[in-house]
């Protein structure tokens, strides 16, 4: 599917064309010349080259050096952009993001694209050299940080170097997955059951859709007694050493993003069991220092199985959060500003997939709505 801006269409004769201005001398101004193709792929790779042939700075050079765009991006190595690259993000981003993207290059690109020239990084060529056996999450991380290289290279050298398409996968947008009403039942009957703080810790999560790192920075100075309200503003997690790659350390940072400073309305219950297990450290689940996050997910474990549940992930808790809010008839702007998310529309893609219960009770609502007009017609 073609994209705004890009200038591609499907003719009617079945091919792929692609339009991109140059400048005639003969005319003295730009005029629009096509490539055309079978496929949108083929056609937005030949478009991409034409663009570097013909960018924009070289009207005002010589015939001569019409092509240094081309012979540029071809003489550019992938490998040596990226460590440019990551030295910016290491300067101008929080250490948890550096240190993330500099796990997904060296893990999944380097030793894959190392070699290559910025010119030969087609969409083809990224897509057969990607393992098939990654996560769609993986997947797009090494989407994200490639269209990231490939954006400073484009500013460093004056270069149009069009985005990678990251191809669509099957279940794309899924339902998150959370746990069933059976489940929920058992699991917070087990909660109930003898709680502790770790116990207490996967509570407040159902009920606030906290993440991870989230809940284990949380510091009694960010709940306002007064008003019941919870202050999210830093985050928890262990990252690899710099020059390491099997020691961690355990690092508090500022949240995920600007957006993710929030603050969150508390119910009676989560504020009773907060003062029944208030003590006087500086975080609530650890002590002077933040509960690690390895912690919290080990009690989890024996949590779930003390409530004869699957083996799931702790973030299946958010989910489940998000999803009750979702049926229970929260609006979409306030589970995403609970949540923490950047726009409403992750929320919306994420988790506004109704249950077979709820649709069942839209369909019976409607049935009696109709029998109500059936009867009022006899």
């Amino acid at each position: 599917m073609a994209r705004h801006g890009e200038n591609i269409r499907k003719r009617k004769d079945g091919r792929w064309e692609g339009r991109y201005l140059v400048y005639s001398e003969e005319k003295k101004k730009k005029i629009y010349r096509s490539i055309y193709g079978k496929t949108y792929e083929e056609v937005r790779e030949k478009l991409t080259i034409k663009k570097n042939l013909f960018s924009e700075a070289s009207e005002e050079k010589s015939p001569d050096s019409m092509y240094s765009a081309q012979i540029r991006s071809k003489n550019i190595v992938l490998a040596n952009v990226a460590q440019e690259w990551l030295a910016e993000i290491k300067e101008k981003r929080k250490t948890s993001t550096y240190t993330k993207y500099n796990l997904i290059y060296q893990n999944h690109i380097d030793t894959v694209f190392k070699d290559i020239s910025l010119h030969d990084l087609t969409d083809n060529f990224v897509k057969e050299g990607i393992s098939s056996s990654l996560s769609e999450s993986v997947r797009k991380s090494i989407y994200c940080v490639l269209n990231q290289i490939l954006k400073f290279a484009s500013r460093q050298y004056s270069l149009t170097l069009l985005p990678l398409k990251l191809p669509v996968c099957e279940g794309y947008n899924r339902p998150a997955k959370v746990l069933a009403k059976k489940e929920q039942k058992k699991l917070i009957s087990v909660l109930y059951s003898e709680m502790d703080i770790f116990k207490m810790a996967v509570l407040i999560c159902l009920y606030t859709g906290l993440r991870l790192g989230e809940l284990c920075a949380l510091k009694w100075e960010d709940i306002d007694f007064e008003n019941k309200i919870l202050m999210i503003d830093r985050t928890v997690q262990r990252l690899y050493e710099e020059g390491h790659k099997t020691k961690t350390v355990l690092l508090e940072t500022t949240p995920k993003s600007a957006y993710s400073h929030r603050e969150i309305p508390l119910p009676d219950t989560i504020m009773e069991l907060f003062a029944h297990f208030f003590h006087d450290k500086d975080y609530i689940f650890g002590t002077n220092k933040p509960l690690d996050p390895r912690s919290l997910q080990y009690h989890f474990k024996k949590i779930l199985k003390e409530a004869d549940l699957p083996n799931v992930n702790f973030h299946i808790l958010r989910h489940t959060f998000s999803t009750n809010c979702i049926e229970d008839g929260t609006d979409v702007k306030s589970l995403s500003e609970m949540l923490g998310h950047s726009d409403v529309h992750i929320t919306m893609n994420r988790y506004v997939h109704p249950s077979m219960d709820t649709k069942r009770k839209h369909m019976d609502s409607l049935s009696k709505f109709y029998g109500q007009i059936h009867g009022q017609a006899v």
